[in-house]
């Protein structure tokens, strides 16, 4: 992974109005970044606003405020038709429904080439039905897949038709939103193990977004806490998982459970209370440890630095 940003989310803002005078803070001033052939996971419980985060970063939603720089460009800025197809091409998004984000009337071969045909990548029949069948071969499945429907394949096969329909026209970053928690847990892995190996071979980066923290750590290198529409805590996979600061983080990990019953038996769970938080002042992002940022005001600033600031 280099250190080079490909993705700069600067004060994000995704508001919606639910009435006249009622506003819902989906996403409420994010501020995060993600590197050149990083996997970024984003987790948080159900409602949170992280896969509206990941549909406001690829335009599917226009920002209520803030900045998206992609590869130095603003993605919200004004932009013509042939930029927004540059732009389309090379951001790519893996849906969390593999039921529902494949058009039913079409056939395999049709839904992976669809992007290919809109960029003009295959010269004639000959080469986009080539590129299908390797694409068809780079996610486990086989050529002879090409010509059947959505309907006569499992939701594992689904999601690896969706991931193939991303990869077809060369993308540098793919916004996989929850691909598999629709899936099976014996399934779930297989997903895994394959976008991990197509980052390796194809120097892909990922925003990848879920709520099972345990399967955000695998496969990510860094990962963002959402709680309400607000990141409460960034960190190195590895340290936010082993040394979590913020009281919700700590929650989240807490509800993991572990294949040890007489640990699970004894345990205790943390629950989180938002109403323990200091309301001296508005938190601020900070930087407790080196790399990894906690949403806090100054006194809960000195608190944590003192508790954890010196952890191994």
């Amino acid at each position: 992974m280099s250190q080079e940003k490909l993705v700069e989310i600067k004060n994000l803002k995704q508001h919606f109005k639910t009435g006249r005078h009622s506003v819902v803070k989906a996403v409420d001033g994010l501020n995060f970044d993600i590197f050149k052939g990083e996997t970024f996971g984003l987790v948080g419980e159900s409602g949170c606003g992280k896969s509206t985060t990941g549909r406001t970063i690829i335009r599917l939603y226009d920002a209520t405020d803030g900045e998206v720089i992609f590869n130095g460009e603003n993605v919200h800025g004004k932009k013509n038709r042939e930029d927004l197809k540059k732009f389309n091409r090379e951001m790519q998004m893996i849906f969390q429904d593999p039921y529902a984000s494949l058009n039913p009337r079409m056939k395999v071969e049709d839904i992976i080439a669809e992007g290919m045909d809109i960029h003009g990548l295959a010269k004639d029949d000959k080469e986009r039905k080539a590129k299908v069948h390797e694409l068809l071969e780079t996610v486990g499945l086989n050529k002879e897949h090409a010509n059947r429907y959505p309907h006569e394949f499992s939701g594992g096969q689904r999601q690896r038709i969706g991931i193939a329909r991303a990869l077809a026209v060369d993308p540098s970053f793919i916004i996989a939103d929850e691909p598999i928690s629709a899936l099976d847990v014996s399934i779930q892995a297989q997903v895994v193990n394959l976008l991990k190996k197509l980052q390796h071979e194809k120097g892909l980066t990922y925003l990848f977004i879920a709520h099972d923290l345990s399967m955000v750590k695998y496969i990510s290198d860094r990962i963002g806490v959402m709680y309400f529409g607000k990141l409460v805590e960034v960190a190195d996979s590895d340290d936010l998982y082993n040394h979590p600061i913020h009281p919700y983080t700590q929650s989240l990990l807490s509800a993991i459970p572990l294949p040890d019953p007489d640990y699970e038996r004894s345990r205790e769970r943390f629950t989180y209370n938002p109403n323990n938080h200091d309301t001296s002042e508005e938190p601020e992002f900070r930087e407790v440890r080196p790399g990894h940022w906690v949403l806090c005001t100054t006194k809960e600033f000195d608190f944590y630095k003192k508790e954890h600031a010196t952890t191994k």
